[in-house]
């Protein structure tokens, strides 16, 4: 007897044939990717540590991928939200990714109100890249030689040392308030336009004090030109082995203090897994290599590979954490 399919046997045939004929299945499409260019937006301006951890990455993944390239777009504005909410429209296929940032991805949320992406339910994590410690620097002229020295200056001269920031929200504002709440130093806010100015400022003596990244400080800290106090790091920076953490201070309530800046890749909500693992995998393989290890050592950024899953993880966790921060320093942008 002859076998007679039921309407939803049919159906379901039907549909089968369909996606053959419109084409290859999501894994047989995964492992064909890329079949064109990535573009990878940093969402600051050219020179910071997006941009260049930016570069580093895509350059590695198109040595990997041969006959594809990466290409870094800065797309600057809004503390990064402006290229943060480029990416979160973006289509879903893995050719437009983000170089998320502390800033972006766990900051923001608590700083605007309007925010034009969810860094949860908007982008699927793909790899965390590197971390880039703080440094607490002051000009010469600061008569202090570690953090208690400075905490105790502070106090006895309330709102007389200045700090300055990349603007108000920025990743040393936001640090800097944490250090503040965590210590009790009683530190004015001078906030500009960018990481540049404020370090121009400092070494002009404009401003005293300065907690921010450590690529914009190494050099000027090695000639001499300001002094580092300590690190935001749980571990000493490999660049700077003579400055102490800021946990290793002695300073009450900094006990296990950590506030270091991170950066890693997302794509856009609903990017196929597969791609997302082979990007992964892709990104982790090239933080071992002794290529990319070299230049975020000269950035002072220190590799660390995790898992998508563990990534997503540390962002939650960091978004609740620094939305405390935010609010307990009465924090706001304009």
């Amino acid at each position: 007897m002859p076998f007679v399919p039921t309407r939803r046997q049919a159906l379901a045939a039907a549909a089968a044939g369909a996606c053959a004929l419109l084409g290859p299945s999501r894994s047989a499409w995964a492992q064909a990717y890329p079949a064109r260019p990535v573009h990878i937006v940093a969402p600051f301006t050219p020179g910071g540590s997006s941009d260049l951890l930016a570069r580093a990455i895509g350059q590695a993944l198109s040595q990997a991928w041969g006959s594809q390239s990466a290409v870094v777009e800065n797309v600057a504005g809004a503390g990064g939200s402006v290229g943060s909410e480029k990416v979160a429209r973006a289509p879903a296929d893995g050719y437009t990714l983000l170089m998320g940032h502390t800033g972006t991805l766990a900051v923001n949320p608590s700083l605007y109100p309007r925010l034009g992406y969810d860094p949860v339910k908007s982008f699927a994590p793909v790899a965390l890249v590197a971390r880039v410690p703080n440094v607490l620097v002051v000009h010469p002229s600061v008569p202090a030689r570690n953090l208690a020295e400075l905490v105790a200056l502070a106090k006895a001269r309330p709102d007389t040392l200045a700090y300055g920031s990349g603007g108000n929200g920025s990743a040393a504002h936001i640090s800097t308030e944490y250090l503040k709440l965590k210590t009790g130093a009683a530190l004015m806010h001078v906030p500009y336009r960018g990481t540049a100015p404020s370090v121009t400022d400092l070494l002009a003596g404009q401003v005293q004090v300065l907690f921010t990244g450590a690529p914009a400080l190494l050099s000027h800290i090695k000639a001499g030109k300001m002094r580092a106090l300590a690190v935001s790091s749980l571990q000493r920076l490999p660049q700077l082995p003579d400055v102490p953490t800021v946990s290793e201070s002695g300073v009450p309530g900094t006990q296990g203090f950590e506030a270091d800046q991170w950066y890693g890749l997302v794509a856009p909500a609903g990017t196929p897994q597969a791609i997302v693992a082979q990007l992964n995998a892709q990104v982790n393989a090239a933080l071992g290599t002794p290529e990319v290890k070299s230049r975020l050592s000269a950035e002072g950024a220190l590799p660390a590979p995790k898992t998508p899953q563990a990534f997503a993880e540390l962002i939650a966790q960091e978004i609740e954490r620094w939305r405390q921060v935010v609010q307990a320093a009465h924090v706001t942008v304009e």
